[in-house]
């Protein structure tokens, strides 16, 4: 570029600045390097105190944004997760009898939450499964008394509902014997349908490893345990 040319270049890029300053102070990457080559000219034995407030004040807003998103993530996922149960909850209600609910729990149940698979296990002295609902082995399952306490390992949960989130590691073959995919993590929903009734336990399964952790909230999964409860309380009267 020729010394002519590139003075024309200069002054047309100091005018379209001298007009449109927000140009310069919007954008971080120009901002960083002209405080760089400011502190270039002072040298380093001069600490400019105000660029140091500047760096902080970066940190910090870059802080601020990457909170920001995460609260706005966890409040989709909060409010798909809300929507998920309340059309679950809905396809309960349209059960009309309890091998509808059964093909509801192990068939649309996964559709909707986006899991992988859905089981009920209900504790019997007798391991016979009805005859009426042989084909709904996989998503009834009879276990023997003491199963879900096992199972759980109940000790440590508290509450009316009992909810535990954590990941699979070594699949449980008399829940899992069923299943096309491999599950790496659950959720186990206690259920408590009342004095001489067996324990039933409503277990939900997922590929991902991620889907249910012990760090997650469970106010969801406990309401629609309660909900699920109820239904299932119907058929077993």
């Amino acid at each position: 570029m020729d010394p002519q040319t590139k003075t024309q270049t200069e002054k047309t890029l100091r005018d379209i600045i001298i007009n449109n300053p927000r140009i310069v102070l919007d954008d971080p990457s120009v901002m960083r390097a002209l405080i760089l080559a400011n502190e270039e000219l002072r040298g380093a034995n001069i600490v400019d105190l105000r660029g140091v407030a500047m760096k902080r004040l970066e940190i910090q807003l870059g802080k601020l944004e990457a909170t920001h998103r995460s609260v706005i993530a966890a409040a989709y996922d909060n409010l798909a997760g809300t929507q998920q149960i309340n059309r679950a909850i809905l396809k309960i209600m349209e059960s009309s009898s309890f091998e509808s609910f059964l093909v509801m729990t192990g068939k649309d149940m996964p559709d909707i939450m986006r899991i992988d698979f859905a089981c009920l296990v209900l504790e019997a002295k007798q391991q016979e499964p009805d005859p009426s609902l042989a084909h709904l082995s996989n998503v009834l399952i009879p276990a023997p008394t003491g199963f879900v306490t096992e199972y759980l390992q109940a000790s440590t949960v508290s509450g009316d509902i009992k909810v535990t989130l954590r990941a699979v590691t070594a699949p449980n073959a008399s829940i899992y014997a069923g299943t096309s995919c491999e599950i790496k993590s659950e959720a186990c929903i206690q259920l408590d349908f009342g004095d001489g009734t067996v324990p039933g336990l409503l277990i939900l399964g997922a590929k991902d490893p991620n889907q249910f952790s012990p760090v997650q909230g469970t106010d969801l999964l406990t309401f629609f345990g309660k909900v699920y409860e109820r239904a299932v309380r119907r058929w077993l009267v």
